[in-house]
């Protein structure tokens, strides 16, 4: 009998490029986790800004108050005092712009423009999507999205981590890659042929595999990029498509209910 394959780590990232956060339990819907890439940075005019650019942005802490009075966000980063941004701050709407998708966000909060601006050097701005968000899968516009790169949630097989990290000859952060939900008991990129999963009540259809970029050079811990190039280096040696570099598959939730740790998955095709 094969192993189960289980749901081993669930993370969310309240702003694109900020420090994560690992959940036991969350909701989950069509938009994906809540709060996750609900806010994002951008410069003046509207044009995302990653730690592709501000490696620096991986050691700042944003905590959404998911049961406060007034909904918002604080954000925290060495050397810096906390701020609190309530979402009454985002009091105006800007074209935002995210891998050449423009839609409707929301800008305003001028005490966290004036916070990120002041920690990474430059002038930007922190945008929020709004309640509703107005952006849409560009493949399927009936599917809500956040500030995410092109789709609600991604998956990695936590196999396929080790792998990587075996080839590359020392260990690597899952965090490094950004996944909403790891799974354990799989082969190596055994997701790469998965086409829909069920776990708990939710069924999830595996969208396209997602190209990665000098991003998962970034350590999430010291902020700085590898000088070797890697991991992205030896992922390119047997991970190149005409597509880019593949690792980890884009998910599409196509329901509502609960996850958790430990739960167990379903390759339904």
């Amino acid at each position: 009998m094969s192993p189960a394959i289980v749901l081993s780590a669930l993370h969310r990232y309240p702003v694109k490029s900020m420090r994560g956060q690992s959940l036991t339990d969350s909701a989950v819907g069509p938009r994906g986790l809540p709060f996750d890439r609900d806010w994002m940075l951008a410069t003046p005019d509207g044009q995302f800004v990653t730690g592709r650019r501000y490696p620096a942005l991986v050691r700042v802490d944003a905590i959404p108050a998911e049961a406060a009075e007034t909904p918002g966000l604080t954000l925290s980063a060495p050397g810096r005092s906390s701020l609190f941004v309530p979402d009454t701050a985002f009091t105006e709407t800007i074209e935002a712009t995210v891998w050449g998708d423009s839609f409707p966000a929301r800008q305003g909060a001028m005490e966290a423009d004036a916070w990120i601006s002041a920690y990474l050097g430059t002038p930007l701005k922190l945008l929020w999507t709004g309640l509703p968000t107005a952006r849409r899968v560009k493949a399927d516009p009936a599917v809500p999205l956040s500030f995410a790169d092109g789709f609600p949630l991604l998956l990695i097989g936590q196999a396929s981590l080790d792998d990587l990290a075996a080839r590359v000859g020392r260990p690597l952060s899952m965090q490094r890659f950004r996944p909403n939900l790891v799974v354990s008991g799989s082969a190596p990129f055994a997701e790469d042929g998965w086409r829909r999963l069920r776990i708990g009540a939710v069924t999830f259809r595996i969208a396209k595999p997602c190209e990665r970029c000098v991003f998962t050079t970034v350590d999430p811990e010291t902020g700085r990029q590898a000088e070797d190039q890697e991991p992205l280096r030896t992922l390119a040696g047997y991970r190149k498509t005409p597509a880019g570099v593949i690792f980890g598959q884009n998910v599409i939730p196509e329901g509502c209910g609960e996850l958790a740790v430990g739960m167990q998955v379903e390759v339904v095709e």
